[in-house]
C-alpha cells in the first residue's frame, strides 16, 4: 500500500497510536502504522500473554468459530492495540475501533454491535469509562450475541430481542479495577500487559531499525532501550529522535554515544525521566515537603491534567520505587531524595535541582 494510501486510510479513534504520535507529524504517523507487528511471529515481549492467545486463537480455528472476548489491561504503551491488530490479523477477521468514551449512548453500541459480521473483532479502547448505560446493553451482546431492549411503556412496553452475529470483543484498559464485575466476568480471557526488559526493548529497537532504514549498534539500541521506561511506545519514539539528531548532528548511524548525546538533549536521563517526571517529584519534595499530596493538588501546582499524571507519569515512578500512593496521598521515597540530591531534613529549602 502507498504512503498517501495508508496516511488516509488511517482510523483517527485508534487510540493507542495517537498517543504515540507528535501532533502533525506525518512522518511519524506513517512510520508508526508501519512498525506496528503484524503477527504474533513478529511480535516482541510479553510471551505468557502470546503463548496463551496462539493457543486460544489456534483452538478457536479449529472449532471454526471466533475467539472468546479478550480483556488486555496494563499501562499505557505496551502493545494493548497491536494485540488487537494481531489478533484480528491472524484470524482473518476485520477489526472495528472504538472508544469508551466515543460511546456515549445506548444507540452508539447497538449501531456498532448490529453492523458487525462473524467473526469481526470490535477493539474498545479505554473500555474503563463506558457508561453504565451502555455497559448493560454489552451483558447479553457478550454472552448470548443479542441485544435486549424495550419499546414503548406502561402497558405498552414490549421486550424486543435483536440477534447479532457471533464476533469477538477486545477491551483495553489501563485501569482494570474501574471496571464492574459483570463486565469483566464476560471476558473469557484476561491479561495483564507488564513492563518490557531492556533486552526485550532493545530487540524491538533493532526491528523497529531495520523498517526504518537505521544503522544502529547494539550498544546503542541498549542505550535508547535503558532510557525507554519499559515501554515499547517510547523505545520507537525515543528511536526516531535519535535517528534526527544523528542525521543533522552526526552521520546517520546511531551507536552510544550518539544516543547519549541524543537523549541528553531531549531532557530524557538515564532513567528515561524527562522533564514532567523530575518536575512532579521536585514538587512533591519541594513544594509539597515529600507528601502525602493528593493528585489535583500536585497536578494545579504543575499546572498539568490530573489525568496525565495518573496515566503518563505516575506508573513509571511507582514501579521504580520513587513514590508510593497512601490513602491520604502520594508520597516521595528515600530513592526519589537521593535522584534529585534533596536532603530529606531540609526538604523545604528550594534546593538547585537541575
Amino acid at each position: 500500500m502507498a504512503r498517501e494510501e495508508i496516511i488516509k486510510n488511517f482510523n483517527t479513534q485508534d487510540l493507542e497510536i495517537q498517543k504515540d504520535l507528535e501532533v502533525n507529524k506525518e512522518e511519524d504517523l506513517y512510520q508508526s502504522i508501519n512498525l506496528r507487528p503484524k503477527n504474533l511471529l513478529e511480535y516482541v515481549g510479553q510471551k505468557s500473554v502470546v503463548n496463551s492467545l496462539e493457543t486460544a486463537m489456534k483452538a478457536a480455528s479449529n472449532r471454526k468459530e471466533p475467539l472468546e472476548h479478550v480483556l488486555f489491561h496494563g499501562p499505557p504503551g505496551l502493545g494493548k492495540t497491536t494485540l488487537a491488530h494481531v489478533i484480528a490479523t491472524e484470524s482473518g477477521y476485520k477489526i472495528i475501533h472504538t472508544s469508551g468514551p466515543s460511546l456515549e449512548r445506548p444507540a452508539d453500541m447497538v449501531g456498532l454491535l448490529s453492523n458487525l459480521n462473524f467473526g469481526d473483532v470490535l477493539f474498545i479502547d479505554e473500555i474503563h469509562r463506558i457508561s453504565k448505560g451502555v455497559e448493560e446493553y454489552m451483558y447479553s451482546a457478550m454472552e448470548d450475541f443479542k441485544v435486549d431492549f424495550i419499546t414503548g411503556s406502561g402497558t405498552f412496553a414490549k421486550s424486543l430481542s435483536f440477534p447479532l452475529q457471533r464476533f469477538t470483543l477486545v477491551g483495553a484498559t489501563t485501569r482494570a479495577g474501574m471496571l464492574s464485575s459483570p463486565l469483566r466476568d464476560r471476558f473469557g480471557l484476561t491479561y495483564h500487559v507488564d513492563y518490557y526488559s531492556p533486552k526485550e526493548l532493545s530487540n524491538v529497537i533493532k526491528r523497529s531499525s531495520e523498517l526504518l532504514g537505521i544503522k544502529i549498534s547494539d550498544e546503542g539500541s541498549y542505550e535508547i532501550a535503558n532510557r525507554s521506561r519499559g515501554t515499547p511506545r517510547i523505545a520507537n519514539r525515543l528511536l526516531r529522535r535519535v535517528r534526527d539528531y544523528s542525521e543533522v548532528h552526526e552521520t546517520g548511524n546511531i551507536d552510544k554515544n550518539i544516543s547519549q548525546k541524543a537523549l541528553q538533549s531531549e531532557g530524557v536521563d538515564e532513567l528515561g525521566l524527562d522533564r514532567l517526571d523530575r518536575e512532579y517529584l521536585k514538587t512533591l519534595l519541594v513544594n509539597y515537603k515529600g507528601g502525602p499530596a493528593g493528585i489535583e493538588a500536585l497536578a494545579a501546582t504543575i499546572n498539568e491534567e490530573s489525568q496525565t499524571l495518573m496515566d503518563v507519569v505516575e506508573p513509571f515512578l511507582l514501579k521504580i520505587g520513587f513514590v508510593v500512593r497512601t490513602p491520604s496521598g502520594r508520597k516521595a521515597t528515600e530513592k526519589a531524595y537521593s535522584y534529585l540530591n534533596v536532603d530529606k531534613t531540609r526538604k523545604s529549602d528550594q534546593a538547585q535541582l537541575f
